[in-house]
């Protein structure tokens, strides 16, 4: 059974967001956010799934999610 893991999708501006949403939707993608600001979605899928959307017109680069803490107010650690 392949893992599934959280990506972190950059698109060009030459395109809207929602059209390449949707295009990453139906080549397997679970959206998570769309992040129209920054111009990133998130979301979830397989190794092989995240190579296809690779090829998707308008990704420019898909990286794996990593999640990231502050932590508390004066914590010596942030990561």
């Amino acid at each position: 059974m392949a893992t599934v893991t959280l990506w972190l999708i950059t698109i060009s501006s030459d395109q809207p967001i929602h059209d390449i949403a949707t295009r990453l939707s139906a080549e397997g993608l679970t959206i998570r956010e769309v992040l129209e600001e920054i111009g990133c979605i998130t979301g979830a899928a397989d190794d092989a799934t995240a190579e296809r959307l690779k090829q998707v017109k308008g990704v420019v680069d898909i990286s794996p999610d990593m999640p990231m803490d502050i932590g508390p107010p004066g914590a010596s650690e942030t990561w």
